[in-house]
């Protein structure tokens, strides 16, 4: 895959026993760790004088904790050593050896406020919540007022899905070792890790890429590559004609917020489905969208017997019921890359395998769904224990529909395995109709012929892009508009890059 890659806790493993099998020390990995950890706290004026206080579990991380104190200590600062665990073992255990100094029993190191604490107590190989003594000293560590700089993800945050193991350490600034990882993108695990850097500690390019990773960060390298552009000599139809079915006459504004966001995003045509009841509406609203009166399923699929009508996008205030779903049927059976959205979703509620019928094993085209949690959840289940990440990419799978699971961490998945957690999100975004523009966003970058997993992870990223630029007092109505400038800096980027 292209992009940031975001291993899983059993893929870091893989990754450090390749490089050890390789050649490499656990050791000299462990030693590369804490030297880039240390060299962060050095480097920094703010804690020049502040005395540090680490924090050291019973793992590897606890031996990257003893790496830091002993190159800060040869470098003059004073260093507190606490641990938590038994007996150490393999190279956290020589790292331990290393120390010169003391270490005091965890429970006997009450952080002063002063303090800056390197928290190396758990990592990425917790396994269970946070209890009794030690989740309690986690607490006083985030009470306590004192910076803290955590070694690969902070204690008590899951590394695969940001979820919290009972109680865990808010770190002003997270030393991610190797690479990101899920846990530091999705929420809260984000609010907890503060600004994270990685640290290169010397993982071949041929283990990491070599391994098979399937979940990226969106960004545009993940997804710049096959980004539609109109070539000197392209014409509209070149550019894809995207449909989007609208409600009633008093449902008719999420069907044209996303119809307009389609025609921003370059799709060369865009049609307005409407009822002959909600026309008179439409029309008073819509002057570069066409528009075409269907009042039946059955004269929608006669429509799109015209295959230049090439995606389609319906869901939002459609309506709930049989006649959506007939609606739905209609087009899947047309085999058009479609959007769903909504209504198109939650008139599914509680009958996944319907939706997945309709989708079907041998589709030309493709499907994306976009549902927020609480569609999401009527549709497939709270997926009780499952992240978000597993979540999404297991209704992927089940469906065989792309998945947009939308929120401030919003997960994009294919029905491949295939996964990107997007974190350019505003909580701007957050007004009536943000999600209809998305629609059309992705719809009218599929209507291009930009792959279905890698149109959504663009669109979202850059929807989030204009929401986050603009700020406040965005509203839905600003989102399409907001498009051309978002696209020029884009590609004027992407085209400097190529270059």
């Amino acid at each position: 895959m292209r992009g940031e890659l975001l291993p899983v806790s059993a893929e870091m493993r893989r990754w450090d026993a390749e490089t050890i099998t390789s050649g490499t020390p656990g050791i000299d990995l462990m030693r590369r760790a804490g030297r880039a950890v240390a060299d962060v706290i050095l480097s920094e004026a703010r804690w020049r004088s502040a005395p540090v206080l680490v924090l050291c579990g019973p793992g590897n991380n606890g031996g990257d904790g003893y790496v830091v104190a002993r190159l800060l200590a040869e470098a003059g600062r004073r260093v507190r050593v606490a641990a938590f665990g038994g007996e150490l073992r393999g190279a956290a255990a020589l790292a331990a050896a290393d120390w010169p100094g003391p270490v005091l029993p965890l429970e006997d190191a009450v952080p002063d406020p002063a303090d800056l604490i390197v928290d190396a107590l758990f990592g990425t190989g917790i396994g269970r919540d946070l209890e009794g003594e030690v989740a309690g000293i986690v607490g006083r560590v985030s009470d306590s007022g004192a910076a803290v700089v955590a070694i690969d993800i902070p204690s008590g945050v899951d590394a695969d899905s940001g979820q919290v193991r009972g109680v865990a350490i808010r770190a002003g600034r997270t030393i991610a070792l190797a690479a990101r990882k899920p846990g530091h993108l999705l929420q809260p695990g984000r609010e907890y890790s503060g600004c994270v850097t990685v640290a290169d500690i010397g993982i071949p390019s041929e283990v990491s890429h070599g391994a098979g990773v399937l979940t990226v960060a969106n960004e545009p390298a993940a997804w710049l590559a096959t980004f539609p552009r109109p070539g000197s000599i392209s014409h509209k139809y070149d550019r894809g004609h995207a449909v989007v079915l609208s409600g009633g006459p008093s449902h008719t504004g999420a069907a044209r917020l996303a119809a307009r966001g389609a025609l921003r995003i370059g799709a060369g045509l865009v049609t307005l489905v409407t009822s002959a009841r909600a026309l008179s509406v439409n029309a008073a609203h819509l002057t570069a969208i066409m528009i075409r009166v269907c009042d039946e399923p059955d004269e929608l699929s006669d429509l799109l017997m015209d295959d230049r009508f090439n995606a389609v996008a319906l869901g939002p205030a459609l309506g709930i019921g049989e006649t959506t779903r007939a609606w739905v049927a209609a087009v899947l059976e047309s085999d058009r890359a479609t959007v769903l959205d909504a209504d198109a979703l939650t008139s599914f509620a509680g009958d996944a395998q319907a939706l997945a019928d309709l989708i079907g094993a041998g589709r030309e085209h493709p499907v994306v769904l976009t549902p927020h949690e609480g569609e999401f959840a009527r549709l497939f289940g709270k997926g009780t224990g499952l992240s978000k990440l597993d979540r999404a990419r297991r209704a992927a799978a089940d469906t065989g529909a792309v998945v947009v699971l939308k929120g401030p961490d919003t997960v994009i998945a294919a029905p491949d395995g295939r996964a990107a957690i997007n974190e350019n999100g505003s909580a701007y975004l957050a007004t009536a109709g943000s999600g209809d523009v998305l629609v059309g966003l992705i719809t009218g970058l599929m209507a291009q012929g930009m792959d279905a997993f890698e149109a959504s992870c663009a669109a979202v990223w850059l929807h989030a892009a204009a929401g986050g630029r603009f700020g406040p007092g965005l509203i839905a109505e600003d989102l399409p508009d907001l498009m051309p400038g978002e696209l020029r800096l884009l590609l004027t980027a992407g085209d400097v890059t190529s270059a």
